[in-house]
Formats: structure tokens, C-alpha cells, sequence
């Protein structure tokens, strides 16, 4: 939370701060607006959304403010599945970057999954449509005090509300390699990385990824530089380990705000879901023998 996590989050939100104190966050809601239509979502969320590459757990909390149910339904799931934060994509960008063909196809099946699952979900989700109301402020040049002083309140927030699941994970993680109980659930995800063709140590990376998504994309860096996980794997793995569960941060921040059910709900679908896509892309890149 302090060494890996606070640095990559603090710099975004800097960037975000100065972005919002432009003016220009509202013409982009107003731009994105028809293609957020198609997914049942309405130009305003594209705060979460973008939030959501900083960090899920405060993207989801964000959520709040869109105008319906079905839309903060709508906007829980897909940050849930789709959008990584940016400790993960910081390091999944290190991992492909020297492969500019992998990092292509790795942003398409992503753009391609938050689209597809979007329009689906706003199709299946009963519920009232939001309305798109926004008054666009003038551009101007962000002043140093005010992107200060929102990044100083995000971060504030971070602490206060973020911190204690990272504390209650690192705990987590304590016991389960104490008591042993880490290992037999590893056996378990072993068979099913597998499947996919990724080799059984990445089943590693996918259950500490659970607990914080960038120790899971750490998990994949690690067994890249031990030339475990290269070409069309690695990239396999870098998509599965996007789509997987939310880390444990953001899955207690659902159960706050959405109620445990719906926060199961989408867990038993993305877990599948993700090892799903994989698979179906290993299939599909071994069948037009791509080589990476």
C-alpha cells in the first residue's frame, strides 16, 4: 500500500487533478456520451472509469454518484472485470512493452471485453435509463493550488478508506501461509491455469492476485524474467489475470456498496468468465499459429 501502491496512485491522481481543474472532464462525458449509450451507461461515468485506472477500490465508492441503480450496476462490473488499476497496468505495460504485437492485442481484447460485456449487461440489467444533463465549464489552465489540494483529499481518502483492506489482506495473506491453506487452494487453480496452457506456476500469480492485483501482475513479471511465461502465454496470462476477480480491496468495497449478493454475483461470473477468454485466445493464437 505504501511502497508499490501509494507512488503509481499519487502520481494519477496528480495527472486526474489537473485534468479535472482544466475543465476538460466534462467534454470528454460529452464526447463518450453515444458510446457509453450502447453500454447502458450515460457520458457521466466516465469519472469512475477513469478513476478505475487509478485505483477500483475508489472508482467503485465514486459510483455513487451516477443518477440510477442499473447504471451503477452497470459501471460495478465493469471496473470489476475490465479495467486495470494502475499498479497492475503499470506492470503488465513492463511485461509486453518489449512485444509491441502482444500490447496491441492485449488493449483490443480488453477494449473489446468492456464493450461486448457492457452492451450485453445493459441489455440483460432491467432498470431506468440515466439521463445525460451536463453544463461545460470554460477550458482553462489548471491552477497549482486546487490540483494540490484535490490530490491531497484523494489521498487522504486513500488512506482512510483504502489502507485498512490492504492491512486486513496482508493479514490474510499471513495466516493462509501460516496455517497451509494457501497451498491446497493453489493445487486447486493449478489444474485450471492449465487448461488454458499457461504452465501450473502461474496459478501463483492468479490467487495473490486476489488479494492485490499488483502483486498477481508482479507474480507474471517474475515468471517472465525466469523465462517460465513468454510469447503467446504470457500474453494469454496477462489478459486472464485483467479479467480475474477483483482484488480483495475492491470485492469488500462492492459488498459495501452494492450488498453481498450482487458482489458474489459478479464474482461468479468473472471467475469463469476469465478463464474462458483465455483459453478461447490460446485456441484461437495457436490455431493461426501466431508467435509472439
Amino acid at each position: 500500500a505504501m511502497a508499490i501502491v501509494l507512488p503509481i496512485v499519487g502520481t494519477f491522481f496528480i495527472v486526474f487533478s489537473i485534468i479535472e481543474d482544466s475543465g476538460y472532464l466534462p467534454r470528454l462525458a460529452m464526447l463518450i456520451d453515444r458510446i457509453f449509450k450502447k453500454i447502458g451507461l450515460s457520458g457521466r461515468a466516465v469519472i469512475p472509469m477513469v478513476l478505475g485506472f487509478g485505483c477500483d477500490t475508489m472508482a467503485t465508492v465514486v459510483t455513487r454518484t451516477q443518477e440510477t441503480a442499473r447504471e451503477r450496476l452497470i459501471t460495478t462490473l465493469l471496473l470489476a472485470l475490465a479495467i486495470p488499476c494502475s499498479a497492475q497496468l503499470g506492470v503488465i505495460f513492463a511485461i509486453l512493452s518489449a512485444n509491441s504485437a502482444a500490447l496491441l492485442i492485449w488493449i483490443a481484447v480488453m477494449s473489446l471485453i468492456l464493450l461486448l460485456v457492457g452492451y450485453l449487461a445493459a441489455k440483460i440489467i432491467p432498470g431506468k435509463r440515466a439521463s445525460f444533463y451536463i453544463e461545460i465549464p470554460p477550458l482553462r489552465t489548471p491552477k497549482p493550488v486546487n490540483v494540490l489540494l484535490k490530490t491531497y483529499t484523494r489521498l487522504k481518502w486513500y488512506f482512510i478508506e483504502v489502507l485498512p483492506f490492504f492491512i486486513g489482506a496482508s493479514v490474510l495473506l499471513w495466516l493462509g501461509d501460516f496455517t497451509g491453506i494457501f497451498n491446497i487452494v493453489i493445487g486447486w487453480l493449478e489444474p485450471v491455469v492449465e487448461f488454458i496452457g499457461l504452465p501450473r506456476e502461474t496459478a501463483v500469480a492468479f490467487f495473490y492476485g486476489f488479494f492485490r492485483r499488483d502483486f498477481g501482475a508482479a507474480g507474471l513479471y517474475d515468471l517472465h524474467n525466469a523465462g517460465i511465461l513468454a510469447g503467446v502465454p504470457l500474453l494469454v496470462a496477462a489478459v486472464t489475470l485483467t479479467l480475474f476477480v477483483p482484488c480483495i480491496a475492491q470485492f469488500m468495497v462492492m459488498i459495501k456498496e452494492r450488498g453481498l449478493k450482487t458482489a458474489l454475483s459478479i464474482g461468479a461470473f468473472i471467475f469463469p468468465f476469465a478463464f474462458l477468454v483465455g483459453f478461447l485466445l490460446h485456441r484461437f493464437l495457436t490455431l493461426l499459429r501466431v508467435t509472439l
